[in-house]
This record gives structure tokens, sequence and C-alpha cells, in this order.
């Protein structure tokens, strides 16, 4: 995959993400799996930030050299890995635990931390995230621990089926907007449009842009 490959791929994106009626949506390029080029063409292509799932990867790819676009910790997060990431995650995407947003709030440096809380919109198991009962106690925390609260973020259904995406999608953008926050992450390769559709202001995309994973 080139970065002319990547750039034609982002405009594909970002066309589907009009269709579907987003406007200033934001595009995050989910580069886990691939290497620091796949930064490198992710910020050629315009894209708005790139996305990362494990701190090792992150913190090799860094030492090659620092994105010039932010970087968004998306991938479940422990907090033992936290310090290590600090200086290096503009967005952390994926709080869903007190301890977390405490260990983050401990780290932190002459910035406010920038977080979503990831809700389990779903109800999957298999989904990290906090149940949508235990969002409010989060939010206060978050705030009361000096972070800085962007919005909320949710994976869609693994069964990738059109209602149960839509439902899960619009519960979040529900919750965004009772808890008065101005950004709603979801919405992936597969579902943006749907994600679009519900009100998403920031895509998480990976595939469509890069291809295929293989991890080594």
């Amino acid at each position: 995959m080139t970065a002319v490959d990547v750039a034609a791929r982002v405009a594909e994106v970002r066309e589907r993400i009009a269709r579907a009626g987003g406007i200033g949506v934001s595009l995050i390029a989910v580069t886990k799996a691939f290497g620091h080029d796949a930064w490198d063409a992710a910020r050629d292509a315009g894209c708005d930030g790139i996305g990362e799932n494990y701190a090792q990867e992150l913190i090799g790819k860094n030492a090659v050299g620092k994105s010039a676009v932010p970087v968004h910790f998306i991938g479940h997060v422990q907090t033992n890995k936290v310090k290590s990431l600090i200086d290096i995650v503009d967005v952390w995407q994926s709080i869903d635990r007190a301890s977390v947003i405490d260990e983050i709030a401990k780290r932190a440096t002459a910035v406010a931390p920038r977080v979503f809380v990831q809700v389990n919109t779903s109800g999957e198991e298999s989904k990290s995230g906090c149940a949508p009962g235990e969002l409010d106690e989060l939010v206060r925390r978050c705030r009361d621990r000096g972070l800085v609260l962007d919005g909320l973020m949710t994976i869609g259904p693994t069964s990738g089926e059109a209602q149960p995406t839509r439902e899960a999608f619009r519960m979040l953008r529900r919750l965004v907007d009772e808890h008065g926050l101005a950004q709603c992450s979801m919405g992936m390769s597969g579902d943006l449009e749907i994600a679009v559709e519900e009100g998403s202001t920031m895509v998480r995309v990976g595939s469509a842009l890069f291809g295929s994973r293989q991890r080594p």
C-alpha cells in the first residue's frame, strides 16, 4: 500500500462520509499492525489523527519518529502502561473505569489530558467500555480529576447487522447530548455510514484505508 493508494482511499472514505450526510466529521486513521510509514501516509493524506490499539506497538513507532498529527489511543487501556504512554498519546479514547482515569490524572504533566469515555452500547461481553449506567460517575470523575472530556466512544456490534448497529450508535449519540459533550466517536470501515447518519462526529477507519492487517 503506497502513500498514493492511501490518499485515494482517504478521498473515498471522505466521500462515503459526505454521502451519509456528514459535515465536519473527523477521520482517524487506525494504523495498528502497520509500520511508521502508515503514520506518514495518513498525515500526507490529510487525516485528522492516527489511532493505535497496542501500547508496545505505539511506543515502538514513536521511537522512529513522532506523529505529526494527534495520536489517539483506542485500545483497552492498562493502568500499568499509562506512565509510558502519557507523553505520546494526545487523546485517550477508551477510558472505561475509574482506575484508568485516576492513573492518567496522576501521570499528567503540564497539559490536561484529553479523553473520551468508552461506552459498551451493544451489551456484548466481549466489548470493552463501561455500562451505560456507569457513565454518569465516570463523567464526574473525569471532570473532578481535571481531565478534558471531549466526548464518548463506542464500537458497533460484532454482528454488523444494520438495526442493532443503528440502535447502539443512537444510544451513544443520546448519551453525548445528555452530557453536553462535543464529540461522538463511532463508526469504522464497515459501519461508518450508519454511524454518520446517527450523529457521529469522528470515525476510526483502518482497513478501508490500509487494507487487511497482518500481524507479525
